[in-house]
């Protein structure tokens, strides 16, 4: 394995180049230049099976990574524990879909701290996490991935710490490490490379095992206010950042090996296509 680099969704160039179906995105994809696509299911798990697997014959065709984004209304932490338990269910359905498209990596939002403590919502999401991953077992995805995200504003779940704290409740489970959000809920925090050194850092003296060099990154610039992330922007950026060039430089120093989606707002194949050339070119 090595750096996978892809879009989460499809640009707007996708659409403007006369592509009509998702069947088209993996020759789309390989076309950019690029090796991976994330999938949205934010607003549900809508794929039926037969147009997963042939999307999957598709990417695997042109050699393209599939990864799969969970619905948006997972709450792993909501004080209605009904409401809690039901992303369990949104987990399973998307870890039938991804298998499906032939991927492994379910990514996924933790959801908000609500009026209780971070304390109280990190605990019932621990809670959760062991009984997603009881679930996945119990429903024969044992090989499925799951992904938790670090999140863009204050009030979400969502931390790095935290999300570390998710990713040791079980050996498989990976972080998706989203450096915009994590840029914007701290106020443009990622400055230097130094900053994204103590970050890699962490990750590894949390997890010290091959998920510290084989994590997942969802990648883009972010407009932030006091309250965090307020809107993803693109590339073209030059207020907010964060700048990709000093991550993918320690990638490559670090010999680490991500799988790198880019969330830009709609120029997303394009930015994720300058990250990978940057990445090549240090070799």
């Amino acid at each position: 394995m090595s750096v996978f680099f892809g879009t989460a969704g499809e640009s707007e160039s996708f659409r403007a180049a006369g592509h009509k179906t998702s069947l088209e995105v993996p020759a789309y994809t390989a076309g950019m230049g690029l090796d991976a696509f994330e999938y949205q299911c934010g607003r549900g798990v809508r794929l039926k099976e037969e147009k997963a697997q042939a999307i999957a014959a598709e990417a695997e065709k042109h050699g393209i990574y599939f990864s799969l984004h969970a619905p948006y209304y997972i709450s792993m932490s909501s004080m209605e524990e009904e409401k809690r338990l039901n992303s369990l269910n949104y987990i399973l359905q998307s870890a039938a879909a991804v298998r499906a498209l032939g991927g492994t990596r379910v990514i996924f939002h933790s959801g908000s701290c609500g009026k209780q403590s971070r304390e109280q919502a990190l605990a019932k999401a621990l809670d959760t996490m062991r009984r997603m991953v009881a679930a996945v077992d119990e429903a024969g995805f044992s090989e499925v991935t799951l992904c938790p995200e670090t999140m863009g504003k204050v009030g979400q779940l969502g931390t790095l710490d935290e999300v570390l704290a998710l990713c040791r409740v079980d050996k498989r489970i990976t972080p998706c490490i989203d450096f915009g959000h994590l840029n914007a809920r701290d106020q443009g925090c990622i400055r230097t490379k130094a900053d994204y050194a103590a970050i890699l850092d962490r990750i590894g003296e949390a997890l010290g095992d091959e998920r510290a060099r084989r994590f997942h990154v969802h990648f883009s610039k972010i407009e932030y206010t006091a309250g965090g992330e307020k809107q993803h922007l693109t590339f073209a950026d030059t207020v907010y950042g964060p700048a990709f060039e000093p991550l993918m430089e320690l990638f490559y120093e670090r010999g680490l090996e991500p799988v790198v989606i880019c969330e830009s707002a709609g120029t997303q194949a394009e930015d994720a296509a300058a990250m990978k050339r940057y990445y090549r070119e240090l070799g």
